[in-house]
């Protein structure tokens, strides 16, 4: 499916059934397509100036034309009801533990992405608003020793390969738009809100991370985000190897 229609690398778990559901919208859309084109070449033909010189005001007496509008909306009514819904109740119903999963905070600004981590002890440092500031996006509390070795990165993040990843997404300024085309997802970046949003990479790589949302004279500046995804085994020296680096708040 990704080859005929000319789709993005797909790279998470639940990625191809996306693609699958696009594919079956297209031919849908191609169905339709040649079917109008057809119509409009006989009605060309039939109503032509020399067969029909003068017109017809009586009208369409036949009703296929409504059997066939039902038919289509019917078709369209399957695949939201048997494709669609189902896919996004898995999605959002099988949300995973975040004992289970690889958990990084993300924060849109104009025009970048930042990504914390809780570090090798796997505890997040205490937060509070009172304690945002330039150098401390997230508002961590210096005094909390379970933010020491906390981990922030700017617009490349690293997460193990075949492990859920949750993404905890929100925004320093205006509404930013998360998404990561390989791994088929996307979430709003909205102020004053943290909206998860998770995903399971099956394959080691590079992927780019944009905003899907304009944000500003920089926009597409954003567009320059990575996600690395790593083997266990790398993934784990790099969160070592990035361990409290950038937690300095003086």
């Amino acid at each position: 499916m990704n080859k005929l229609l000319g789709l993005p690398e797909v790279a998470s778990a639940h990625g191809h059934k996306v693609d699958n559901f696009i594919g079956y919208v297209h031919w849908l859309m191609i169905v339709l397509f040649v079917g109008w084109l057809c119509y409009f070449l006989y009605t060309l033909y039939r109503f032509r100036q020399s067969k029909s010189p003068q017109a017809n005001y009586a009208g369409v007496r036949s009703h296929f034309s409504n059997y066939l509008e039902v038919g289509v909306a019917g078709v369209e009514a399957l695949l939201l009801v048997c494709l669609a819904v189902p896919l996004w109740g898995e999605v959002v119903g099988k949300f995973p533990q975040a004992e289970e999963a690889t958990v990084v905070q993300v924060v849109g600004q104009q025009f970048a992405w930042n990504f914390r981590y809780a570090g090798p002890d796997g505890k997040f440092g205490r937060q509070d608003m009172a304690w945002v500031r330039d150098n401390n996006l997230f508002g961590v509390d210096p005094n909390d020793p379970n933010g020491k070795d906390d981990v922030q990165v700017l617009n490349e993040f690293h997460v193990p390969v075949n492990k859920p990843v949750i993404t905890q997404i929100s925004s320093k300024d205006v509404i930013h738009s998360f998404r990561i085309v390989a791994m088929r997802s996307t979430q709003d970046a909205i102020p004053g809100m943290r909206i998860p949003m998770w995903f399971e990479p099956t394959q080691t790589g590079r992927y780019q991370v944009y905003c899907a949302q304009l944000c500003g004279n920089g926009h597409a500046q954003m567009s320059g985000g990575r996600l690395v995804v790593d083997t266990p085994e790398d993934y784990a020296a790099w969160l070592a190897s990035h361990s409290g680096a950038s937690m300095s708040f003086e």
